[in-house]
């Protein structure tokens, strides 16, 4: 085997099921070139490059000043580079990241932060579809079930979206036709079949910020129920452009 080495990271999988299920990581160096299937490759993005962006923009990071543990950053990037199209992909990345006994913890998991196809031309809003603004919004979501059905982080603060009612397939993020309030926007998963993945947004999204695979959402879930029980039923949430990062 020749050519240039790359160093990649990839995910072993859950090692065993705690407080929070927490993916063992180990660096790897591989061939370009060179294919291995069957393992996941998870980091697009460091904590410590979203921790700079986020100070950069004079939002709050959470350093655990208190050494309580579980006091969790959640930031999700919006992918820049589909320039506002509507691809019906999972091709943002919804992160969180928090420290254990002093050390930090970091995971990134494949979402959606933009509404599917089907709510862009099937708007249930008179104004138009959600779309998250990109900001911080302090203690906005609570977990709670989602729909009535699965425990979730449910909207409980105004946030800001933009209205998007023309139905074609560029998200309209127009600052002139802004809504603020209390939209249901949560925070929850796609498919509800353990082991599973979904590939398209379709209907999982009208605004949600969603994440597409079964275990990563009960990886996520966890680490959010560890961090209510030492801080209580309050979350912040972060969503960045990924033309921002740092």
């Amino acid at each position: 085997m020749c050519g240039e080495v790359t160093p990649i990271l990839l995910s072993l999988g859950p090692l065993k099921r705690s407080t929070a299920r927490v993916k063992s990581k180990l660096e790897i160096k591989i061939p370009r070139g060179i294919t291995i299937s069957n393992l996941e490759i998870t980091m697009k993005y460091t904590r410590e490059q979203i921790k700079e962006t986020v100070k950069s923009k004079e939002y709050i990071w959470f350093d655990d000043v208190s050494e309580k543990n579980y006091d969790v950053n959640i930031v999700g990037i919006r992918n820049s580079k589909t320039k506002g199209k509507v691809t019906n992909k999972f091709d943002d990345k919804m992160t969180i990241s928090y420290k254990i006994d002093g050390e930090w913890q970091y995971h990134e998991f494949d979402c959606t932060t933009d509404p599917g196809t089907h709510w862009v031309e099937n708007v249930m809003n008179d104004k138009g579809v959600a779309i998250l603004k990109p900001g911080q919004y302090r203690g906005s979501h609570k977990l709670r079930l989602h729909l009535g059905k699965y425990l979730a982080l449910g909207q409980k603060k105004p946030l800001t979206v933009y209205r998007d009612n023309n139905r074609d397939s560029n998200y309209d993020l127009d600052e002139s036709k802004t809504d603020t309030g209390l939209f249901g926007i949560n925070i929850h998963r796609a498919s509800k079949y353990e082991g599973k993945k979904s590939t398209r947004i379709n209907k999982w999204s009208a605004g949600c910020q969603v994440i597409a695979a079964n275990d990563d959402w009960h990886e996520f879930l966890d680490i959010c129920q560890a961090a209510r029980e030492i801080h209580g039923n309050s979350f912040s949430y972060t969503l960045l452009e990924s033309a921002d990062l740092i």
